[in-house]
């Protein structure tokens, strides 16, 4: 339960910051579903998670 309550929080997160993450390519990964719903666009950043994870993985290994 833990784990969709931080999936949810995450697609908020990069819901609201999608404008600035674009520039970086977050958001526009094989695996990123994007949703229009009631006007809004959604976005499931499936595959930019699992990039995210592993750099926070490497870097917390390198600490």
């Amino acid at each position: 339960m833990r784990w969709l309550i931080v999936f949810i929080l995450a697609s908020i997160v990069f819901s609201a910051l999608l404008p600035h993450l674009e520039r970086f390519g977050i958001g526009k990964m094989p695996l990123d579903l994007r949703v229009r719903l009631f006007g809004r666009v959604w976005l499931f950043p499936f595959g930019s998670s699992v990039l995210l994870s592993l750099l926070a993985y490497v870097i917390a290994r390198l600490i």
